[in-house]
């Protein structure tokens, strides 16, 4: 007992100043509402001073966070406040349809711009930003380099077969895929192969994506505090790999942006006025680019690989199908675009899992006027969020939703604004054609070597960063016979 009172005499000194913080602050938030009293804003709750409903989001999962408070306020939109910002969730086919239009502009939250970017760039208005972005994404990801993409990656994913997976009785699929995307992103986008060089990127990166998805509080220790000094490692990389290419190719007198390599064609865009990009905002992009191109997809192909695992009858009619594409190919030949175009049955089985289990629950924007939406007004400057988990397992829009059922993506396919991994209208995600050559090479070079069978079947589902199983899905793996 003693020792307890003693403690809190210890602690009491630090403990008051924020006990008054936090009373200042809920005294100002409530203040702040006052000021919308005459018009009718979605309903919610702002939760906790600073970190609003950010604990409660991160703890029980987006999933459950957002059905209990459509349930609590309203089935078409609700207010929050996440990672330090008030955030409007639009819900349903009508929610995401209204997110999706043009009165929206993009919109990145401080704390996350903090991780990814150099200090100078953090207060950029996000509309600069992103038009800088769209045309590196635009280079990067157009369909003529889509397709010298495609060799590369069955190479990558052929050498990783060989070494992680033949002559294991058991793997664990998550990590080994978040591997795979990794190593890719940074062969294509970096023109990096060194193994410890990327190895210590790869763990540079990891404290970047842990980071994203926390509570934005900068102390020493914080997960987020720990993203911060994890993007800045990253940026001080990849700033000497651009560096030191530009020279080179000035040195030759290359100057034209036509190069075989990604990298090369960057370093050597220029915009209207023939304004090299500089290298600061290169590695922006470059990191944007491989958090975004990794990290969903290695959730994605883990998914595909548990559902196939789990279902018999999917993996027959899948394999059937890669193995037809197999039969065509010669000893060592490698896939080219044609082959993936005839997968058209295995990117269904694609589209059902990202359904039922999306890498991404949704985007966030920002409106620079009042809006009305469902009878609601949502003010200047507030943001907001379109979600696919209103709609993915919706019975309304998908019958039976937690049925796996492939044939849902056949023909027309969903209504509009009903299926959404990808985000939709002039927003649209660009790299989601990059996503779909990388899972199904990936696929293909898994199910045309081996049956899977899952070990865990009740193995639990965790969202850090994205959805990933907790056990990081171990599967058993069972040769074809040749």
């Amino acid at each position: 007992m003693m020792e307890a009172q003693t403690l809190a005499v210890i602690l009491f000194p630090c403990m008051f100043p924020l006990l008054i913080l936090s009373i200042s602050l809920l005294f100002i938030c409530r203040r702040t509402k006052s000021g919308f009293s005459n018009i009718k804003v979605p309903p919610g709750s702002s939760g906790w001073p600073v970190v609003g409903e950010t604990f409660k989001f991160l703890f029980s999962g987006p999933e459950n966070f957002i059905s209990e408070r459509r349930n609590k306020y309203s089935e078409d939109v609700f207010q929050t406040s996440l990672f330090g910002q008030k955030v409007t969730v639009f819900c349903g086919a009508q929610g995401n349809k209204f997110v999706f239009s043009k009165v929206f502009n993009p919109w990145w939250p401080i704390s996350l711009r903090k991780i990814f970017l150099f200090p100078e760039f953090v207060d950029i208005p996000v509309n600069e930003l992103s038009a800088v972005m769209h045309s590196y994404m635009h280079e990067i990801l157009k369909p003529e380099a889509l397709k010298q993409y495609i060799p590369v990656m069955d190479s990558m994913a052929r050498e990783q077969v060989e070494s992680k997976w033949e002559g294991n009785e058991v793997v664990k699929v998550h990590p080994l895929s978040k591997k795979y995307t990794f190593e890719l992103a940074i062969k294509l986008f970096v023109d990096l192969v060194d193994v410890e060089h990327v190895t210590r990127l790869f763990k540079h990166f990891t404290l970047v994506t842990h980071g994203l998805f926390s509570v934005p509080i900068n102390l020493p220790g914080t997960t987020y505090n720990q993203g911060i000094k994890g993007g800045k490692m990253v940026r001080e990389e990849l700033v000497k790999i651009v560096t030191e290419r530009r020279k080179k190719l000035m040195a030759k007198n290359e100057i034209s942006s036509t190069s075989s390599d990604s990298l090369s064609r960057i370093v050597l865009m220029t915009d209207e006025n023939g304004k090299f990009m500089s290298e600061k905002e290169i590695c922006n992009n470059i990191i944007g680019l491989v958090v975004a191109s990794y990290e969903p997809t290695s959730s994605s192909v883990t998914f595909v690989l548990k559902y196939l695992a789990e279902l018999p009858q999917i993996y027959r009619e899948v394999h059937k199908e890669l193995m037809e594409i197999s039969k065509t190919k010669r000893d060592g030949e490698l896939l080219k675009w044609e082959d993936i175009q005839k997968m058209r049955y295995t990117w269904s089985v694609v589209c059902e899992s990202l359904r039922l289990t999306p890498p991404s629950h949704g985007g966030l924007r920002e409106t620079d006027t009042d809006l009305s939406f469902a009878g609601f007004t949502i003010p200047k400057g507030w943001k907001a969020s379109w979600t696919v988990l209103t709609t993915h397992k919706d019975p309304k829009y998908f019958p039976n939703p937690e049925t796996f059922d492939p044939s849902r993506f056949e023909g027309k396919g969903p209504a509009p604004y009903t299926y959404v991994p990808f985000g939709g209208g002039p927003r649209m995600c660009p790299g989601r054609e990059y996503a779909r050559l990388e899972i199904l090479v990936f696929i293909y070079n898994i199910i045309t070597k081996f049956k899977l069978e899952i070990i865990n079947p009740h193995e639990k589902i965790v969202f850090h960063s994205f959805p990933e199983p907790k056990e990081g899905l171990p599967l058993r793996l069972i040769r074809h016979k040749i």
